[in-house]
């Protein structure tokens, strides 16, 4: 076991951990973020992106031991008492359906809007590409990132 410090959602964490544990798995099964979504522990749907020191990544391509002494934001931690204006946007334009991928898809959004503000469509769609929908065919799902930009 090694133990671990990760602040999630501003709370500070310590837990011991098997060296191979997934982030994604030690915030849902340590810590209770269940917001954060298991979707193929391939990497490939985006559906476990969380922000890890302010950027997003996936927490199924990332060890909780390489999380050590890192900052970690949930879906359930990005809003305080009012919604996040991406998860309002979300909703203002019904960028889900199902509502899997909605997580990821807004983790991966607020990243993109820190860095680009101003997304021209395509580059909101560039910087989705790492996230799948089953369900929407993402037309509110850019719409939304759009309206939140």
């Amino acid at each position: 076991m090694t133990k671990v410090s990760i602040t999630v959602d501003g709370v500070l964490h310590e837990s011991e951990v098997e060296p191979r544990t997934l982030l994604v798995h030690y915030l849902r099964e340590q810590v209770g973020k269940v917001g954060t979504v298991v979707g193929c522990d391939t990497s490939s749907c985006g559906a476990c992106t969380i922000l890890l020191d302010g950027r997003s990544a996936k927490s199924c391509s990332v060890l909780a031991v390489q999380a050590d002494g890192s900052s970690v934001t949930t879906i359930e931690g990005l809003a305080g008492d009012e919604w996040h204006p991406v998860q309002a946007a979300f909703k203002e334009c019904h960028g889900l359906q199902c509502g899997y991928c909605t997580p990821g898809m807004v983790m991966s959004a607020v990243d993109l809007l820190s860095e680009n503000p101003n997304p021209t469509e395509a580059e909101i769609r560039e910087g989705l590409e790492g996230n799948l929908c089953r369900c929407t065919g993402y037309h509110n799902i850019v719409k939304s990132v759009a309206l939140a930009a």
